[in-house]
């Protein structure tokens, strides 16, 4: 029991340790990570695109 007791207290301590991230920091991470995603889709779509032109020139 005192195990319990006392990972509860640590956690509680580590938990006044951390720092949430604010509202506009989440916000322009997902709009980073969306432009990311966007991106690399759109270039492996291109890839995909010439790869596929080559390959039925070819054949």
């Amino acid at each position: 029991m005192n195990k319990i007791v006392s990972y509860i207290e640590y956690s509680k301590a580590e938990l006044t340790k951390v720092i949430f991230p604010t509202k506009e920091q989440v916000r322009n991470a997902f709009v980073s990570v969306i432009i990311v995603v966007t991106v690399v889709s759109l270039f492996l779509a291109l890839i995909d695109l010439i790869m596929s032109f080559t390959l039925s020139t070819i054949i």
